[in-house]
């Protein structure tokens, strides 16, 4: 009988191993630096190698990179961090090796807030996010003058978070301030500004009158110190402009108040007073100056129509407004409107474009989301003003304006 031979083939499963990694466990690149690190494995059978990061999405957006090899283009320090290379062929536990990427860069800063409004006798504070690699030293500055820890000068460190706290601010501590943050690799600069002005007022009427021909605006403004006077710009939309919730869709809005602002207070312009009705404000003649006691109207250019609002000295409070009706209006209209306020330190910034509309016909309009007055003070066809929680008020009487009368009603916190 002739022998049988039998051949086995036995294939013997390897759990994968990464035996090499190019860089190590650790790199440290510059910024803009491109990186390629190579990741080998073995095993049987050959292992699938995948990239992943610690904590974090790969630099393309993904969650995994199958490939043995990472590249990194343009470095930067958002792309530091921890990546892991994982070998798994299915036969035991996978296998992973980590590599620490180090980016250094020189300092990068950005602030909390560009301005900061105070008032005196109050604290502020001032805040810079510091990143840098290695570690930035942080210096304040007031203006070109370097700031060390006073009493009033306090200076933190929590992090990446650089803070300058000002206690009981005296009026020569308005101005601008700079953190300077310098390591190794340069140097970065930001600027600060500290502001006894008021803050820029926001708009807290309802957009939509309840009348055809007249709207009754009104607006809040956060300051430390009384309001002295507003500044109001409104006028009718121009054709063209589409309105999106309370925005506009057009540059020429903002070009056009900003070319009119600059010429409605300079010499040489004529202001016509406002009379009781302010109704028709087409229809006024004459000309005369602001003398501090009533309301003047600006003819300004691109139909806007700028009125001169003194506010009167309230016990204070932080939080004060205005709630002014605007006359002689077109029904079923929209109108855009802006405002500044100014106090003993200066005109805050403008506001951005507000846009209401006039009714088709007067009638009733839900006024509940207006929290600025009751419906009374809604209805009042005259000027308010007031502070916050405004509980105890007064009335102020007809004010003499020329031969006309201007209905004041003066609401005091």
């Amino acid at each position: 009988m002739d022998p049988r031979e039998i051949t086995h083939t036995v294939e013997i499963l390897v759990p994968p191993r990464i035996h090499h990694i190019s860089t190590g466990g650790h790199l440290q690149v510059k910024k803009g630096s491109s990186v390629r690190i190579e990741c080998s494995a073995t095993g049987n059978p050959m292992p699938n190698v995948t990239w992943s990061r610690k904590n974090n999405i790969l630099p393309n957006g993904e969650e995994k990179l199958h490939s043995h090899v990472l590249s990194i283009e343009n470095v930067d320090r958002h792309k530091g961090g921890v990546y892991i290379c994982t070998a798994n062929n299915r036969v035991g536990q996978p296998a992973s090796s980590q590599v620490v990427l180090h980016v250094l860069f020189s300092p990068e800063i950005s602030v909390e807030r560009p301005v900061v409004f105070s008032g005196e006798g109050h604290e502020a504070t001032l805040v810079c996010i510091v990143h840098g690699e290695t570690q930035p030293e942080v210096i304040w500055f007031k203006d070109t003058m370097q700031l060390d820890t006073t009493e009033r000068h306090i200076m933190e460190t929590r992090g990446s978070r650089h803070t300058l706290i000002i206690r009981k601010v005296h009026p020569q501590d308005f101005g601008n301030y700079s953190c300077v943050a310098e390591n190794q690799l340069g140097k970065a600069r930001k600027t600060l500004q500290l502001s006894g002005k008021p803050n820029v007022a926001v708009f807290n009427s309802p957009p939509i009158s309840q009348y055809k021909d007249r709207y009754n605006i009104s607006w809040a403004v956060d300051s430390h110190s009384p309001i002295e006077e507003y500044k109001l710009s409104f006028r009718k939309l121009p054709q063209g402009h589409e309105v999106v919730g309370n925005a506009i869709d057009s540059s020429s809005s903002s070009s056009s108040m900003s070319s009119s602002s600059s010429q409605m207070y300079g010499s040489g312009l004529h202001a016509h007073r406002i009379g009781s009705n302010m109704g028709g404000l087409s229809g006024l003649s004459g000309s005369g100056s602001y003398s501090g006691y009533g309301n003047v109207i600006h003819w300004g250019h691109n139909d806007w129509r700028n009125v001169v609002l003194p506010a009167v000295p309230v016990s204070h409070h932080y939080a004060q407004g205005m709630s002014y009706m605007v006359r002689g209006l077109d029904p079923d209209q929209h109108y855009e409107a802006t405002v500044q306020s100014r106090n003993r330190y200066g005109w805050s910034d403008l506001t951005n474009s507000f846009v209401f509309s006039t009714s088709s016909n007067d009638g009733p309009v839900d006024l509940s989301t207006f929290h600025g007055l009751s419906d009374n003070e809604m209805r009042d066809l005259s000027v308010t003003f007031y502070g916050s929680s405004a509980i105890n008020r007064q009335k102020l009487g007809l004010l003499a304006l020329s031969s006309a009368t201007l209905a004041l009603s003066l609401l005091v916190a």
